[in-house]
């Protein structure tokens, strides 16, 4: 289901052409993250849908994250979309398999905000709520792709045909996210 070369190949391209990467002056050393350890947190992943695998401080005050998401099910299919907004991280998707229908941007309506204690606040997406999203723009995600949705997009799926899994590398520019961060299953 998922190449492991592929997924090695993409995480350090990704690491290396974000732009908070480009910033980054403290750091002297690169982070690896082996196709190895995706695939223990992927595997973890149980009923979950979205497992941080880890936080790097890539210098300037600034993290990137890396974490692999897995959306199931046949979403809503109207126009209407529960979406989800991230205020502070920007977020890239690398599909690794399925498709859906991506939805970003739009009117919004129904917000609501999490609350900061959270886990999904404090370990995966920062300072984030839900929002009811129609007249968004869709596209249609499948294994290989890429998309990028930059800080305050609401974005969320339709149409999941089966499922759809993704690397999401997570660009947190105020660091709002535990830096350092390794995923338990990770640790020794």
């Amino acid at each position: 289901m998922i190449n492991r070369i592929r997924i090695q190949l993409v995480v350090g391209l990704m690491l290396g052409l974000s732009p908070a990467a480009v910033l980054a002056q403290e750091p002297d050393n690169a982070t690896h993250i082996t196709a190895g350890e995706i695939m223990t947190v992927f595997e973890a992943l149980g009923d979950t849908i979205d497992q941080q695998i880890r936080i790097v401080d890539i210098g300037d005050d600034i993290n990137v994250a890396v974490g692999i998401l897995r959306r199931a099910g046949n979403r809503t299919e109207g126009e209407e979309v529960n979406a989800i907004i991230h205020h502070r991280v920007t977020e890239i998707y690398y599909v690794l398999s399925g498709s859906g229908v991506l939805v970003t941007g739009g009117d919004q309506s129904n917000a609501q905000e999490f609350p900061d204690n959270v886990t999904a606040v404090m370990e995966l997406i920062g300072p984030s709520g839900s929002r009811t999203v129609i007249n968004g723009q869709t596209q249609t995600v499948s294994a290989g792709d890429i998309v990028v949705i930059p800080a305050g997009v609401p974005h969320g799926f339709r149409h999941i045909q089966d499922q759809v899994t993704y690397l999401s590398i997570r660009v947190d520019p105020d660091q709002t996210l535990p830096t350092g961060y390794l995923h338990p299953v990770l640790q020794d």
